[in-house]
């Protein structure tokens, strides 16, 4: 069967009584949802790509810059005269222009950027760059050495659209807004001209603008996506850190609370045990009558129920203080070298009494050579009392327990103590084994418990480096198993020489 743990761990939440820290919290989370919201149209989200256009127009300002300096720099030297130095000039300034308007986006604050104006203001230079390619456009070259003139116009063009298509996909209508105009003018001219390589350029640039444009709105969706991802992103590290203080604040209550349990149980232990010793002692003078016989047997019948119940309230503050050391790292083991064939025999001699009075027979099957085990003797014997009381307290009148003593397959020992009780339910395994957790079985039975025994001896095991199993089964019984790794087990030292043997030697 799979071993069964014990997992339990206090859960926190929200704190209740801090209303203004939770709704900070809160309001810093809506506030980070609402500016990373990926929905296009929102004012933050519009900033974020009016950034990625600055962004690209910055990175690529002088691949344009360079095309129009090639160009005039052919133009004149083709023969088209001063003009073609002005175009330049002009288109230059254009994209200066436009080139400082990004500059200045990109350095300002997106919560500060006015989204309607941004947008227009940089179609506004976009225009004017269209501006002056449709100049170029215009240009004439009577003198010029080139036959097809205008074929050059078109391949010009093209190519400015394609970068402008990269560069200026993050702001929708900026390539439309450049080469509509020059476009449009080419083809005027092409049918004023009337001629077939004319006409078919023109042709082409009327289909490659919507295609270039195209192209960009494709671009324009993957920058979209990129936002998209980057806000998941963001907003998962938002929640992951409201998430993150939540849980110190959590971890930070319950320390605190942990703290003042431990100083609790101190304080309180001394001042508990105190007024206990006093009523055992007490009720158990007058119950055996040591001062004298009591002529009322019913006083004597209350005195040995106070025993009993101050008795048992003894044995759970202890058990208490155990766990809560256990938890707190403060039990320290005494590791010294034990027989745990020996403790647990031990242990079966002390439990034989109570298992006689319900006509429970303890069967002992431990295995005969067995080496020392490393551990803490009053921790081994707390474990197999605990396992022992709890196999007689469920146990049936008639029954038997079996104990059993061993190796474990990986080298280890084990300490085996199985009934042939009522079992508990698979379900229940692990309310058995948290604190304080009882089964449907054990609230129904007449035996007094405390629900703390497994998890003290779970406990004890995990500080030894050990591990407890339990196996139940409804009506065939429960096997308790505590098992101590091969590290706790001390090899066999060979035995000293005796002085014959030592003579006999030399």
């Amino acid at each position: 069967m799979p071993l069964q743990r014990s997992n339990t761990a206090d859960k926190f939440i929200v704190d209740r009584r801090k209303p203004h820290r939770n709704s900070d919290v809160a309001r810093a989370v809506r506030k980070t949802r609402d500016r990373l919201s990926q929905q296009a149209g929102n004012p933050d989200f519009d900033r974020e790509l009016l950034k990625l256009h600055a962004r690209a127009m910055t990175s690529g300002a002088v691949v344009i810059p360079l095309l129009v300096l090639a160009i005039a720099a052919a133009g004149r030297f083709a023969g088209v005269g001063n003009e073609i130095g002005l175009w330049a000039l002009f288109t230059l300034t254009c994209y200066t222009i436009v080139a400082f308007m990004a500059r200045r986006i990109e350095r300002t604050e997106a919560s500060e950027i006015n989204p309607s104006q941004a947008r227009r203001e940089f179609l506004a230079g976009h225009f004017l760059c269209g501006l002056g390619w449709a100049w170029f456009v215009w240009l004439g070259c009577g003198a010029c050495a080139l036959d097809q003139f205008q074929v050059v116009k078109a391949v010009v063009l093209l190519l400015a659209m394609a970068g402008t298509a990269v560069m200026a996909s993050s702001l929708s209508g900026a390539l439309l807004a450049t080469f509509a105009v020059p476009v449009a003018l080419y083809a005027y001219t092409g049918a004023k001209l009337w001629m077939p390589v004319e006409a078919i350029m023109a042709a082409l640039l009327a289909l490659s603008l919507p295609f270039f444009a195209y192209v960009a709105r494709h671009i324009n969706r993957s920058s979209l996506m990129l936002l998209s991802f980057r806000s998941e992103k963001d907003a998962l590290i938002a929640e992951l850190e409201t998430a993150k203080s939540m849980s110190d604040e959590a971890r930070r209550r319950a320390e605190d609370a942990n703290l003042a349990k431990s100083r609790f149980l101190a304080s309180m232990s001394h001042e508990l045990r105190t007024p206990l010793n006093a009523i055992l002692g007490f009720s158990e003078v007058m119950a055996n009558e040591v001062l004298g016989p009591m002529s009322n047997p019913t006083y004597r019948d209350y005195a040995h129920d106070v025993h009993d119940s101050g008795q048992h309230l003894l044995d759970l503050i202890n058990e208490i203080l155990d766990l809560s050391r256990i938890e707190a790292g403060r039990y320290q083991l005494n590791e010294e070298p034990v027989m745990l064939l020996n403790i647990v025999e031990d242990c079966c001699h002390m439990m034989e009494l109570k298992a006689r009075n319900k006509d429970i027979r303890v069967v002992q099957d431990f295995e005969p050579t067995l080496p020392r085990l490393f551990a803490d003797e009053r921790a081994v014997r707390q474990i197999t009392l605990n396992l022992l009381s709890n196999a007689i307290k469920f146990t049936a009148t008639g029954g038997e327990i079996r104990v059993r003593v061993g190796w474990t397959a990986g080298g280890g020992q084990y300490i085996s103590i199985k009934d042939n009780g009522p079992g508990i339910p698979e379900d229940e395994i692990p309310i058995v084994l948290s604190a304080f957790g009882q089964g449907s079985i054990a609230i129904k039975s007449a035996e007094q418990g405390t629900g703390l025994g497994l998890p003290i001896v779970q406990g004890l095991l995990a500080m030894h480096g050990g591990e407890f199993e339990l196996h139940s089964k409804l009506r065939e019984g429960t096997e308790a198993i505590a098992i101590f790794p091969l590290s706790r087990v001390m090899e066999e030292l060979p035995a000293l020489p005796t002085a014959a043997v030592a003579a006999r030697r030399r």
